[in-house]
């Protein structure tokens, strides 16, 4: 059976992972109810653990030390329920697909003409369903690492979700789903479940090659 991790991680890991965001934001992407995460928000900001604004960018966010507390928490998760290897198992054959994504992005991006690598304008059409053909065939393959980290963590259920949503937009036809920044695309879900399985492991991104 599947952990259930606690709200209080779930605050603190759905700030680091969303960024900035009001409790509901934070309920809806971790997968909790909104009046347990309001309620861990409240009490994190009582011990300077999150902080709340308002304005032009409104919502609680992490403090530094509330980083360093849920780092704290995901380690003891794993440790408490035995599933450092298991996610280590997974890290370790998502690595393998991350590598797979970054070319995907590339051709995506750019393409080439007469021998030149130009910017991809989206007017061959060839090239392009090539792309997203090979975007369907690796979400296909990730999809067990997926299921297996969900099998390990209820957390993990929110990418599996958000992926298949964009993927879906992908294949009909809605370029801006595949890699555009700042919204709900495939390539940020992905790189948000890169940097779930490294905040879960305590491990940092500059040493490896990421999308």
């Amino acid at each position: 059976m599947s952990v259930a991790s606690s709200p209080r991680l779930l605050a603190l890991h759905g700030l680091r992972l969303h960024g900035r965001a009001e409790p509901d934001q934070v309920a809806e992407y971790m997968g909790a109810w909104v009046d347990d995460i309001a309620t861990e928000l409240q009490l994190l900001e009582v011990e300077g653990l999150v902080d709340h604004r308002t304005g032009r960018f409104p919502g609680f966010g992490l403090t530094p030390d509330g980083r360093t507390e849920g780092e704290r928490l995901l380690a003891e998760e794993l440790d408490e329920h035995g599933l450092r290897r298991h996610v280590e198992a997974a890290y370790e054959e998502f690595l393998a697909y991350n590598r797979q994504m970054l070319t995907i992005c590339t051709m995506w991006q750019l393409r080439t003409v007469n021998g030149a690598t130009v910017a991809n304008d989206h007017t061959d059409e060839f090239h392009d369903r090539s792309v997203v053909e090979a975007l369907h065939s690796l979400d296909q393959h990730v999809r067990p690492v997926l299921f297996a980290l969900c099998d390990g963590l209820d957390r993990f259920a929110g990418h599996e979700t958000r992926l298949r949503y964009a993927l879906d937009h992908v294949l009909a036809g809605e370029h801006d789903w595949l890699t555009k920044p700042m919204f709900p695309s495939y390539h940020s879900c992905w790189f948000e479940l890169h940097e779930d399985l490294l905040a879960t492991l305590g491990r940092e991104r500059t040493t490896e090659g990421s999308p």
